[in-house]
Parts: C-alpha cells; structure tokens; sequence
C-alpha cells in the first residue's frame, strides 16, 4: 500500500516537483487561504495611518494595563509602544513574508512568537472563558485558542522545518528552498 501511495504522490505529475517540494508551497497557500487576512485585517484595526499607531491597539494588547492608567497613551511606556508597532507592522508583514516565500523559517517564528503572545493576550489580558480557551483530547474541535491555535503553530513548524519550498523567493535568492 505504501509503494502505491508513494508513486501516486512522488513525484507530483501535474507540477513535476517531488511531494518535499510540493507541500511547503501547499502549506503557503494554506497560510494565504485562510489565515492571511485574518491577521492583516487585525493589523488594520491597529493602525490609524501608515506610521500612525490607533488609540484602540493598546487596548487590544494592553487590555489591563491601559484601563489602569485611565485610557492615557502618556502614561505607557517606551516599551509598551515599541510592542505595540512591533505587533501591529509584524501582522502585516510575517504574514506578506510567508505566502512570497521570503525569509520564510524565520517569518513562521515569529509567527509562532506572535500566536503565543496573541493567546495569553486573549486569556489573561481579555480573560476569554474556558469554551474559548478550550482544551486538548476532548471531543470538541471548535475552541478558538487551543484548538485552532494548534494548527496554526503546526503549520508555521512546518514551514521552519521543510522551508518555502522551490517556487519562493528564497529560492530564487538562495538558490535553494529555505
């Protein structure tokens, strides 16, 4: 049964690469299908211009902490700025970075990095409920966190480990998929 599935599978007839080159580009586009605008349209609500932070983006990533000092942007920190734009312009560009194929192992990390962050945001810094949170090895698939948050960080693994594969701007730069 193996064999079959491998000569069904490697090589892939209608683009002639092997199943190893295939299914980073696979994973890409599964990046761009379904979660690409998510994150850009989330990036969106952070911004008020082009190099302009929104008021409402340090509510959303310093939920607590911004309440606490009474909605006042003067009383946040240097660094809590700095988090804010790095958050805001990294959904913008880790995500434009992954479907292009360009510095792609590392775009996934910090894909990775921002999904942690993003969820401890949401249950600690929002306090969603354990429906939202869910959990592993129930029979629920439907939670926003654990269960679709899973996926995402497989995919991004899946990226740092096998590359953008051979159609990507890594390619054409390095001469090989990275």
């Amino acid at each position: 049964m193996n064999a079959l599935i491998n000569r069904l599978v490697d090589p892939v007839p209608a683009l002639g690469h092997s199943g190893n080159e295939f299914m980073p580009l696979a994973a890409r586009l599964v990046f761009a299908g379904t979660l690409f605008m998510y994150f850009w349209s989330s990036a969106k609500t952070k911004l008020a211009g082009v190099f302009t932070i929104d008021f409402g983006a340090y509510a959303q990533i310093f939920p607590k902490k911004f309440e606490a000092v009474g909605y006042d942007l003067s009383q946040m920190s240097a660094l809590d700025s700095l988090i804010v734009y790095a958050a805001a312009y990294g959904e913008f560009v880790l995500p434009l970075l992954i479907v292009i194929g360009l510095f792609t192992r590392l775009s996934a990390l910090g894909m990775i990095v921002f999904v942690i962050v993003q969820s401890l945001t949401d249950i600690y810094g929002h306090g969603v409920d354990e429906k939202t949170i869910g959990a592993w090895f129930d029979r629920f698939s439907d939670s926003l966190i654990v269960d679709q948050r899973s996926l995402w960080v497989f995919l991004f693994l899946y990226l740092i480990f096998y590359g953008a594969g051979s159609l990507s701007v890594d390619r054409v730069l390095g001469g090989r998929a990275t």
